[in-house]
């Protein structure tokens, strides 16, 4: 169960920034914050619960790099964010290390 909770604490990470970036438009300002509020609250719950029964450096690993990887993603898909080839070899080499941190678990 674990790790069902690390998953998912990682992917309510990318929320935040998320709500953050939300929040630099006047128009979303308020909503921007408190969505980034409530991931923060969330992801942090979900972490707790995980590092219940995986190691804390493993824990933190995997939750940042999943939130990393993530927030990349939604900033390319929806933000115009640069989307280079050494870009996104970055990114597979995060992933490649959180999958690592499960194998050698």
């Amino acid at each position: 169960m674990g790790w069902i909770y690390l998953v998912m604490a990682g992917l309510t990470e990318i929320g935040w920034p998320v709500g953050l970036k939300m929040a630099q438009t006047g128009q979303y300002k308020i909503l921007g914050v408190i969505i980034a509020i409530i991931f923060m609250a969330t992801s942090g719950t979900l972490l707790f619960a995980a590092q219940k029964s995986i190691p804390l450096g493993t824990a933190y690993a995997v939750w940042t790099g999943i939130g990393a990887a993530g927030t990349f993603l939604i900033g390319v898909l929806f933000y115009g964010d640069a989307a280079s080839l050494g870009r996104y070899l970055g990114v597979m080499l995060i992933i490649s290390g959180v999958v690592t941190l499960k194998i050698a678990q």
